[in-house]
Formats: structure tokens, C-alpha cells, sequence
């Protein structure tokens, strides 16, 4: 008898019917990969699968986050997790962090990160990797601080002059102003009260043996700032730390200027621009060097030079020097 033919008259005569035949496997969108080096089953990845994880969603969870989910797969499908099982999805989820990390550009995952507000949360889990992204995030900020201490030695502000409301207003010498703006005797007090505050620096990194600054840096501002003096700030102090100049070297004329534009009845921005001038022709009188005229004077030699300043002497020393030849090859060919 053929054993074929009997065991489906049996399955027939008893009333009963094969069993189904199993299911295809179920696309796992990348699961399967991200555990098979850890000892997670397939039908383990599978469940999760069913939930509506995906790597990306396993990713971009916390440590506290992974073991709700896996307490729901226990509960919803009624599946024996083993022990293993649980390290192994941390630990398999923690190396696909740091394998992301190391192969992505460190900037482009921070500011990801950032964008997504994720990164508060991750240095809140104690996860090891996102303890390394907040490392990178600080390294960064103590970069960029080197950055702007670099372009304080400088004295380079990139010649680029952004466009800011002033907050002052043209006044006399002596004239106190009225309103909500101050006068230009407060501003050239500010930087009065910067030098002051270098000072208290330099104590300061004496005391602790550490490397005093000779100029006002952002270590200045800082230490300002945290004395209360918030009103005291590297951009407005950069602004105007050539009318500041002018006031030094030529009292007299930085005096006649604030009178002219205060009858005129001109703003603070066009008299900030008309001090340049001035600047310019002391330093004509003084050979052009214009860093050496600051550094002699004892209220200047704390400040840098602004870059549009030198660059105004530089292109006026060049149009001096190539008039001053035209002269002299005119000279040379006059008729006798």
C-alpha cells in the first residue's frame, strides 16, 4: 500500500486537515544584521520587528527606553527573553552608536544630534558613546574659544563690520546725555573700566603663577562679564576702539569732530566712521605704523588694532608712495 495514499485517507476519514505550511519570513528591516553578532534568536528580532522597531528607532532610543521595549515583548507576545538576550541588544545597539560616530564626519553628527534634541537626553542616560559625543561637544566649544582668543591676538575682527543698532548718541565733551542712550563720555569710560579689568586679570594669573595677558581678550570680557559688568562686550568695545584712539592721540581733534556732528545733529554711526580719518593722518605724521603708535601709548597698547584701520593706512601709504613717484618721474622729464 502506497504510505502516501494512507496517511492522507487517514487525515481525510478522521475529520482532520494537514497543518498550514509556515509562514515566509519576515523582512526584518536590518535587525537581523545588527544582532547576529550578539546571540539574539531570529524569532527574538522578529517580535521586535513586529512591535515597530527599526534600527534607526533602536538607535536613537535611551538605555531606559530599550528595556521598556523589551518589557512590552515579554508582555505583548508572552516570549521568554533570555538574560543574554537583553545584554546582547544594549551592547549591539551601543556598538552600532559608536560605529556610526567614528565613521560619520564628528561635526555632522553633532549637529545632528543638536537638531534633534537628542543630545540632553543621551548625556542624561550615562550611555558611554553619547558621554563621548558631549566630549566632542565640549572639545569643540573649548576650540572655538581658542579661536577667538587667536583672532584677539591678531587683532583681526575679518574686516567685516556687521550692521548693529548703536547705543549711543553724538554728545560734546562734558555733555551729559539724556534718554535711553548714553553719551560718548560713557563710551570712552567703558574701555577705562576695561583696562581696569585687565589689571584685575593679570593679578589674578600672577597669583596663580599662570601667563598674564599683556591686551584685553576674551579672558577680559569673561571675567567682566562674571563681575556684573554685562554691559561690557568684545563686539562694542571693537567697534568703537577707534574713536577711542582718536580721543587718545588727538584729544583736541576727536573734541571738534563730536561738536560738528553733535550741531549737525548726525548720528553715532557716521561720526564712528568720519574718526578714521583723523587716525589716518597721525599715523602719516608717524611714519604709518600704526601698530607702533598704539603700542607706545600707555591707555592703547591693552587694545589691537582694527583691521579696516590698518588696511585704510596701508592703501593710503600706497597712494602717498605712487603720487610721490608720478612727482619725481614728472621732475625727471621737465624741459630745461
Amino acid at each position: 500500500m502506497d504510505p502516501d495514499g494512507f496517511s492522507a485517507s487517514m487525515f481525510k476519514w478522521g475529520g482532520l486537515t494537514p497543518p498550514p505550511p509556515p509562514p515566509p519570513p519576515r523582512e526584518l528591516g536590518g535587525l537581523e544584521e545588527l544582532f547576529q553578532a550578539y546571540g539574539i534568536r531570529y524569532f527574538t528580532a522578529a517580535k521586535i520587528a513586529e512591535l515597530g522597531f527599526t534600527v534607526n528607532t533602536l538607535l536613537d532610543m535611551r538605555d531606559e527606553e530599550l528595556d521598556d521595549m523589551m518589557n512590552s515583548l515579554c508582555q505583548i507576545f508572552r516570549w521568554d527573553l533570555l538574560v543574554g538576550e537583553r545584554y546582547g541588544i544594549r551592547a549591539a545597539v551601543r556598538a552600532e552608536r559608536r560605529r556610526h560616530l567614528l565613521s560619520a564626519d564628528a561635526s555632522h553628527v553633532l549637529d545632528a544630534l543638536s537638531q534633534e534634541g537628542l543630545s540632553e537626553e543621551k548625556e542624561a542616560a550615562g550611555s558611554g558613546v553619547w558621554e563621548m559625543v558631549v566630549a566632542k561637544q565640549r572639545r569643540r566649544s573649548r576650540m572655538e574659544s581658542m579661536d577667538e582668543d587667536d583672532a584677539d591676538e591678531t587683532g583681526d575682527d575679518g574686516g567685516n563690520e556687521r550692521q548693529r543698532e548703536h547705543p549711543f548718541i553724538v554728545t560734546e565733551p562734558g555733555e551729559v546725555a539724556r534718554g535711553k542712550k548714553n553719551g560718548l563720555d560713557y563710551l570712552f569710560h567703558l574701555y577705562e573700566q576695561c583696562r581696569d579689568f585687565l589689571i584685575q586679570v593679570q593679578n589674578i594669573a600672577k597669583d596663580g603663577g599662570e601667563k598674564c595677558p599683556t591686551k584685553v581678550t576674551n579672558q577680559v570680557f569673561r571675567y567682566a562679564k562674571k563681575a556684573g559688568a554685562n554691559y561690557i562686550n568684545k563686539p562694542k568695545m571693537r567697534h568703537y576702539v577707534h574713536c577711542y584712539a582718536l580721543h587718545c592721540l588727538d584729544e583736541e581733534t576727536s573734541n571738534a569732530l563730536r561738536r560738528a556732528f553733535k550741531e549737525r545733529g548726525e548720528n553715532v554711526g557716521a561720526w564712528r566712521q568720519a574718526c578714521y580719518k583723523p587716525l589716518v593722518a597721525v599715523a602719516a605724521r608717524q611714519g604709518w605704523d600704526i601698530d607702533a603708535i598704539f603700542n607706545a601709548h600707555p591707555r592703547l597698547s591693552i587694545w589691537y588694532v582694527p583691521t579696516k584701520l590698518r588696511q585704510l593706512c596701508h592703501a593710503e601709504r600706497s597712494s602717498a608712495a605712487a603720487s610721490s613717484s608720478i612727482t619725481a618721474a614728472g621732475v625727471d622729464h621737465l624741459p630745461f
